[in-house]
């Protein structure tokens, strides 16, 4: 085979990583799987399609090494194939946020007031919780908790909050998360602590965000 063969032949399979991480549903996909293993059921679930389109989606990713798969009777249970996978979506979306201006746009308009963001994160938000000046909340599923999560966070799932809403000591600040910075989650819990009149801001860092950061994770 000639160097220019070669070459080509490399670009390709680089390419196909772009390829299968070229739809927005594949991009969701990762993002979820990014919180731990789920079944397609789920999946189509939390991405609002179908189950075949789901699976379809799943095998493309599959494909291109991106996850892995595991049958467990009549269920399918997929997983990112490694950390990197999780990484490369935290970058990818980085890169986006940082030239284009339609997502700038779009992402202002998940917040009315810069007051609804957590003013701190990283090391500092830790240093926070870790002393109980502020309460961080991980509104994800229990499921997604459980298998990794911010330290000194703790869980209460979104469709929970309204009536677990006591739980939470009074008086004390929170600092809600869910996804990363595209979830819908953690806004939502904002606006119900809010009106419930506890002090809230949206950290808009996730788990896949924290690890790419290098910041320690609760397992």
């Amino acid at each position: 085979m000639k160097a220019r063969q070669v070459k080509t032949l490399l670009y390709e399979q680089v390419a196909r990583i772009g390829k299968a991480v070229s739809s927005p549903k594949r991009l969701e996909l990762i993002e979820v799987l990014g919180q731990g293993e789920k079944s397609v059921e789920q999946l189509a679930a939390a991405t609002e399609i179908s189950v075949k389109l789901a699976s379809a989606h799943l095998k493309e990713l599959k494909a291109a090494r991106l996850v892995e798969s595991q049958r467990d009777g009549k269920n399918i249970f997929y997983r990112l194939l490694d950390d990197q996978v999780s990484g490369l979506w935290v970058t990818l979306r980085s890169v986006a946020e940082e030239r284009l201006l339609e997502l700038q746009a779009a992402m202002k308009d998940l917040v009315s007031h810069s007051s609804e963001l957590a003013p701190v994160g990283g090391k500092e938000l830790l240093a926070q919780a870790k002393r109980g000046d502020v309460i961080v909340l991980d509104v994800r599923p229990e499921s997604e908790y459980q298998t990794a999560h911010l330290p000194h966070a703790r869980s209460i799932p979104l469709a929970e909050l309204k009536a677990r809403i006591g739980e939470l000591p009074k008086g004390k600040p929170v600092v809600a998360y869910c996804r990363g910075p595209f979830c819908l989650m953690a806004k939502e819990a904002v606006d119900l602590l809010a009106k419930k009149g506890i002090r809230a801001v949206r950290l808009e860092d996730g788990v896949a965000e924290w690890r790419a950061r290098g910041l320690p994770l609760a397992i």
